[in-house]
């Protein structure tokens, strides 16, 4: 089969002829019909400082998609050969203190589909019948690609209570983009979104934001204070990781109010924790992953009752051999969400 492989320590990848897996007992084969770039997909084709002491080329990446399952495992009960599907990225343990407790998303001994085992950047992936969503009969394959980044959005958002309040998205990737989607379905009452990309800000605008704010032109914390009367905002979703956005989000944040952060900064980031933590009694929340499976139903039941439209965001769409305009796209940040079609 054709797939996308990072096939030695350095930038890029290349499309490269490869077997097809072979499943074990408990897993099923799919067919590929969409895979879409992640950021941390992006880490790995630029080969960061990251992805150099994580991952082992060469190997075949990506791990958000969907496709049709033509084979399954003998102990597979399941899922259905012919069903279309998705599948939870994060392959945990289930034995220790997490798995237990119904907190598997934080599962100690986690590994990632296409960072730490087989991707599918490719037409067939191997996966874990435990870890595959079937997806609601007629849900384009471009849109069941994107709902475990969409998950990421979801958990972060609704890590608290938004309803009639006041929320801001630092950062719009396309996870911020859909935040600001999964905020105003929510009944947020205004959703502020930050970025220095006037071409994301549109995306922003489209899926809801009730204001967009470029921080190169504007000062953000000079905009908060504006509209919200001087108490800050109830909420901030932290998706950037830029040392100077995090610490902006920590100021605007009303007193008792919710910071969650899911940016991954590449290095340590210092913090007034007495004056924008401690003394605001606020609450700061870490994100990883989406809750397994509980967010994949909200990202689901979001996506089928029309609450949440991730159409305007998935803005390119090119085949399995064109991958390198596709991360040429991320890198640039003119895009949305780029789907790949092998």
């Amino acid at each position: 089969m054709k797939a996308v492989v990072k096939h030695h320590r350095g930038y890029g990848a290349k499309v490269q002829m490869v077997d097809i897996p072979r499943i074990a007992d408990d897993e099923v084969l799919i067919k590929v019909k969409a895979t879409s770039i992640c950021g941390t997909d992006v880490h790995i084709y630029k080969w960061d400082e990251w992805s150099e002491s994580r991952v082992n080329p060469p190997y075949v990446f990506g791990h958000e998609f969907s496709g049709e399952v033509v084979e399954i495992g003998s102990k597979v009960t399941n899922i259905s050969i012919g069903d279309s599907v998705s599948a939870e990225t994060h392959l945990v343990c289930g034995k220790c203190s997490q798995c237990l407790t119904g907190k598997a998303h934080i599962c100690k001994n986690t590994k990632i589909i296409g960072v730490d085992t087989q991707g599918c950047f490719a037409e067939y992936v191997a996966i874990p019948s435990g870890n595959i969503w079937v997806n609601p009969k007629g849900m384009p394959f471009d849109v069941a690609a994107i709902q475990e980044p969409m998950g990421n959005a979801v958990h972060t958002v609704l890590s608290g209570d938004v309803v009639g309040k006041t929320v801001a998205i630092i950062g719009c990737g396309p996870i911020g983009i859909m935040a600001v989607g999964v905020a105003k379905a929510a009944g947020a009452a205004q959703v502020i979104a930050f970025d220095l990309n006037d071409y994301r800000l549109t995306l922003a605008k489209m899926m809801g934001a009730t204001t967009i704010v470029n921080s190169k032109i504007d000062d953000p914390l000079h905009v908060v204070q504006k509209l919200t009367a001087g108490n800050g905002v109830d909420v901030v979703c932290e998706m950037s990781g830029h040392p100077i956005a995090m610490n902006q989000g920590f100021k605007m944040v009303t007193n008792g109010g919710r910071v969650s952060i899911l940016s991954l900064p590449v290095r340590p980031i210092e913090f007034d924790v007495t004056n924008d933590i401690v003394f605001k009694g606020i609450t700061v929340k870490g994100i990883t992953g989406r809750k397994m499976f509980e967010t994949w139903q909200q990202v689901s039941s979001l996506i089928q009752s029309g609450q949440v439209d991730v159409k305007p965001m998935i803005t390119h769409h090119f085949s399995l051999e064109e991958f390198e305009k596709g991360f040429d796209l991320m890198i640039e940040g003119n895009c949305g969400k780029v789907v790949l079609h092998p």
